[in-house]
Parts: structure tokens; sequence; C-alpha cells
């Protein structure tokens, strides 16, 4: 079992910048590949980044690359995403979420999550 805890979402203005956190702990959580989904209101959740456990290899959605980044730090077993230039369309909950082996674009993959942390972007 994975339990992972999120923390860093808040209100922020447009072009402004937020950092997500998200601490992995419980029996193998070092074995995980993490990344970040989104939801908004009324919308279906959405892949916003992705890292590999192993390599360190990061992944986008469209909407969000060259403005995100998603980096970890193993040694603390926690993910971060950094976000500048934000608009009022990343208002959302995000999500942290993990699974076993390599990353994946697909929530449906991933079965430990997060509780969510609102990240709201006013214009």
């Amino acid at each position: 079992q994975v339990q992972l805890v999120e923390s860093g979402g808040g209100l922020v203005q447009a072009g402004g910048s937020l950092r997500l956190s998200c601490a992995a702990s419980g029996r193998s959580s070092s074995s995980v590949s993490m990344g970040w989904f989104r939801q908004a209101p009324g919308k279906e959740r959405e892949f916003v980044a992705t890292i590999n456990r192993n390599d360190g290899s990061g992944y986008y959605g469209e909407s969000v690359k060259a403005r995100f980044t998603i980096s970890r730090d193993n040694a603390k077993n926690t993910v971060y995403l950094q976000m500048n230039s934000l608009k009022p369309e990343d208002t959302a909950v995000y999500y942290c979420a993990a699974r076993w082996g390599d990353a994946s674009y697909t929530g449906s993959t991933y079965p430990y999550w997060g509780q969510g942390t609102q990240v709201t972007v006013s214009s």
C-alpha cells in the first residue's frame, strides 16, 4: 500500500507560479512511478505530467508543456510539479497518483491517489 499526500495548492494570479509537492509513504513507495492529474468542475480528469521512477523521464499533457515541470527526489520519495505562467484554465483540483512500473498517461492505471489540492488562478 502507498499513501500520497499533496501540498502547495492555493490562489495565484494569472502569469504567476506555484509548486505542488506529493510525498509518498508506505511499503515499497520508493519503487513507484508518480504523476499528476487534474479535474476542473464539470470536466473530466485530465493528465498533467508523469515521471519515471528509474530514469527520471518526464512526460506532459499538451496543455501544460513548456509551462510545467515535473521532478522527483527519490531520497525523499517526493515528486514536485513546478507550474509557471499559470492561466485561469489551469484552475482545478490537482491529484498526485502512483503506480508500479513505468510512468503512464492513463489515470485508470494508477491504483494510488492523493486527496487532491486546489489550484485557483484568477484573471
